[in-house]
Parts: C-alpha cells; structure tokens; sequence
C-alpha cells in the first residue's frame, strides 16, 4: 500500500502515524503532506525518517493507493476531489464531505459495507457521533430506534493542539485563546458555531450523522454538546427510546457483546467508562446502562472513547484496512 498523510503533523495527523505503526497496513511507499510552514520537517516513521512535503495540486502524481486527510475542511475541499481523480482513495477526517450523498460516511464495525459505494472519497464520522454509532446499531439492530438524545462531555483536544494549550495556560491564570471563555473550571456548552435555530453547528454534525450513518433519515435526534476541561476523550451521555419493550440485562449483553465495544458496568464497585481508562484506546467503553423510567422503552447508557484515536486517527485507518484486506485477497 503507498499511503499518504495530509495534514501530517497535526494533532490527528501524528496519531495517524502512531497508530500506522501499532497496525500492518502493509505501507511500502509513506508520503507526507502538510502547509508550506511544514515543509522539511523531519518525521521518523517505523525507524525510517521522512521529509514533510508542501501539499500541492501534483502531490498525487504517484500512484498513491489511499490518503488520509485531516487539514481541515477548505483543504479537503479543494486537494481531495484532486487525490480522487488520480486514483488515490481519500479518507477525510474534515466536515466537508460527511453530508454529501455521494460520499459514504464509515464507522467500520457499524455499516462497513458503505465505504464500497464510494466515488473516491470516504468521509470519517464526527468525533462524538463515531463513539454512539455502535452501542446505537446494537440496539437498533435488537429493539427497533424510535429517538435519540445526546448530551456530551467534549475533551479539550477535540480542538487541538490549540484547543490542550488553552487548558494548560489557564492553568497557569493565562487568558484563552481558543475559547471565547476560560475552559479551567468551566463547562462551556459552545461547541463550534451556533446556528440560527439556537443549535450549534456540533450538535447539528451529530443529528445529521447519526441519521446518515445508521439510515434512519427520520430518527427524531436532539444533541447539546459542551466543552470540558479534561485533556482527552470525550464522554457522551445517551438516551435511546426503543420501539419494542427489553430487559435491562438482555440489552448490557447485546451492547457488550457488540463489536468495538468494551462493557464497564459494575457500579456497585463504582466500575464504569473513565476518561482516563478510554484515552490510549481503540475500542468505545459503554456502561451506567439503565431503563429510563419517564418513558416507555427507554434505555441510559454512557460512552467514553478516545476522540483523537477511535474518534479521529483510528476510525480512518480502519477504513483503509477494508481495501488493503480486498487488495491482498485480489494479488
């Protein structure tokens, strides 16, 4: 496989790389791409040392096989259809193609099968939806979904390298830079920009994802999402209204059985997902699983997961193991 990182000295582009290297995707050719700021870096990859290049219109003049995008959604814009129309299959990590309804939006071990309809370009889930997506399909798969809410507990990394900075300074009694408030000892619950109906563009990502993903087009989904100050993964709290009735633990067996999934929910020795248990991790940690007594057939469950790796770098390279595994069945 010839890979190639744009965006590869970001946050989520040198998790690309660690997770590159903890996982076979078969690379014999590595290029990576990044602003002309970055050019000339040096990156040490597998004990090889790579040269960052200065993303152009021709950088995808090589036969590259797949290339994983995380330089923000102008970029994606303008250099994937580009990557595309030379062959290259692109997995963007941006907003910018996640709606369309050429492109595919991929969590792999919940709808796999729709990164094969792709026209080049396969778009990789919001952090916070990805991590919903498989104790969702469980259910939706067993019961039947008939709503959905979300409120979420968004770690400050999701932002970035800049997003971890603000955190750390106002530690320090520093002014934020990122964040139109201080992030220490707050929850902001501001995450991207609001949008005339009083959502904010995040919880609108997550109604519309979870929809597209899970091919309900008329789940009714609400989402608030806030900012925390924790440095890494991001907890979501979900409600899920069935449309058939359960037991409660019949519905932990079918979520912690499901892939992807590790089941923490033990509360009687305080045993549930963890911000700090999640981070390092590829899998989504479900638990606090209970019915929701103030409606019929409703079900509470927490999610933690990863947000730079499940919920970012991991997500897509497991997208590109899909086609190296139909590459080799082919050679």
């Amino acid at each position: 496989m010839r890979v190639a990182i744009v965006g590869a000295t970001g946050l989520v582009g040198s998790t690309f790389l660690k997770v590159l290297e903890e996982r076979d995707l078969g690379i014999t050719e590595l290029y990576l791409f990044a602003s002309a700021r970055s050019a000339g870096k040096k990156i040490t990859f597998r004990g090889k040392e790579y040269t960052v290049e200065e993303l152009t219109e021709n950088s995808f003049d090589r036969g590259i096989d797949i290339a994983l995008f995380s330089a923000g959604g102008d970029i994606s814009k303008k250099y994937a259809p580009i990557a595309a129309s030379k062959g290259c299959l692109v997995v963007d990590n941006s907003s910018a193609w996640r709606m369309d309804p050429e492109v595919p939006l991929v969590v792999p071990e919940v709808n796999k099968e729709a990164a094969f309809t792709n026209h080049g370009i396969i778009a990789n889930p919001n952090c916070s939806t990805i991590q919903c997506m498989a104790p969702l399909k469980a259910l939706a798969e067993k019961y039947g979904l008939k709503r959905v809410i979300y409120n979420t507990y968004q770690a400050v990394s999701g932002t970035g390298q800049k997003g971890v900075e603000d955190l750390q300074n106002g530690l320090k009694g520093l002014a934020p830079k990122v964040y139109p408030h201080q992030i220490v000892n707050n929850c902001l619950p501001h995450i991207d920009v609001f949008m005339d109906n009083g959502y904010t563009k995040e919880e609108i990502k997550m109604i519309n994802e979870t929809r597209k993903i899970l091919e309900l087009p008329d789940l009714p989904v609400t989402a608030t999402c806030v900012r925390v100050p924790v440095i890494n993964s991001h907890s979501v709290s979900i409600t899920a209204e069935l449309n058939s009735e359960f037991d409660i633990e019949d519905v932990k067996k079918v979520i912690g059985e499901y892939e992807g999934i590790i089941l923490v929910d033990n509360p009687k020795n305080n045993e549930y997902p963890l911000a700090t248990e999640a981070s390092g991790q590829d899998k989504v940690l479900v638990g606090r699983i209970r019915r929701d007594f103030s409606t019929e057939n409703s079900v509470n469950l927490w999610t933690v997961a990863d947000n730079i790796r499940k919920g970012a770098a991991t997500n897509a390279v497991q997208i590109a193991e899909l086609f190296r595994d139909i590459k080799n069945k082919l050679a």
